[in-house]
């Protein structure tokens, strides 16, 4: 079929793809099926895809632990073929859905390991596998109009840049090929942590000759995420969303309405 201009298409405004890590016992799971942090009910129009037991107490819908990729896929394959009300899908958690795809690559190629190849073949390998998970989120978002929350925790690396010394940053806990193909699929990734901050430590009765005015780490409790990447930490959004949001879905839904309507907003 040749392409001419009568191929054109309009793009149009699809559900977000997002991504949210941190720490643990930052708020992730309640940020991503509640609607108010941090004890809020959860979302009727939520469902969970679990492959870690992660709800604790939040009385959300979830299918049964999947403990295989297979079932991961089946319960994606259930959202995606029957009929329900549900508009949010939650993932929880990607860095446990990793080595159910390294399990699910050694079982179709036996190997005992994910390292048995040698040289990295084995990750790579995974690549396939998780590039067909990101189509099965990319299908319910189309097909479905289901807004994706995908959950995973925090791991500190060593940034080796050659233009700047070497510095630590805060990544997704996962290969450095699956975080890459997340990062792709992606279209808000969100750091959670709890805010924190340096101060000088000035109390007399506890400073001596040696720890006089020394640096102390402390917090104001108040649990927020990035939207937008620093040295420190990667996030990214494809919205215009304010450097930081308060850790509440709510909060992040108006700031996302916010950016719909500047959007759509007509010059005079």
């Amino acid at each position: 079929m040749a392409i001419t201009l009568a191929s054109l298409q309009q793009n149009t405004r699809k559900p977000p793809r997002i991504l949210i890590y941190g720490g643990e016992g930052t708020g992730k799971t309640t940020f991503a099926l509640c609607e108010h942090a941090p004890d809020g009910p959860a979302r009727k129009d939520a469902v969970a895809i679990l492959t870690e037991d992660g709800l604790g107490d939040i009385e959300a819908a979830h299918f049964p632990l999947c403990r295989t990729y297979e079932a991961v896929e089946e319960a994606m394959g259930a959202l995606y073929n029957e009929v329900h009300d549900f508009k949010t899908l939650v993932i929880d958690s990607l860095d446990w859905l990793e080595p159910l795809i390294w399990d699910y690559t050694c079982r179709a190629n036996n190997w005992e390991s994910i390292e048995q190849p040698g040289y990295g073949r084995g990750y790579i390998q995974c690549d396939y596998t998780w590039r067909r998970f990101f189509e099965g989120i990319n299908a319910l978002r189309d097909d479905k109009g289901m807004t994706v929350i995908m959950i995973a925790h925090q791991q500190i690396v060593t940034i080796a840049d050659p233009e700047l010394p070497e510095y630590q940053s805060t990544e997704i806990k996962l290969h450095k090929r699956a975080a890459a193909i997340a990062k792709e699929y992606t279209d808000v990734i969100l750091h959670a942590r709890i805010k924190t901050f340096v101060a000088s430590d000035t109390t007399k009765a506890k400073a001596s000759k040696n720890d006089a005015g020394r640096q102390l780490a402390t917090t104001t409790g108040q649990r927020i995420v990035a939207t937008q990447p620093k040295p420190g930490a990667t996030a990214k959004n494809r919205y215009h969303l304010p450097p930081e949001l308060p850790l509440d879905w709510s909060a992040f839904q108006a700031a996302m309405q916010t950016n719909l309507k500047s959007t759509t907003q007509q010059p005079e």
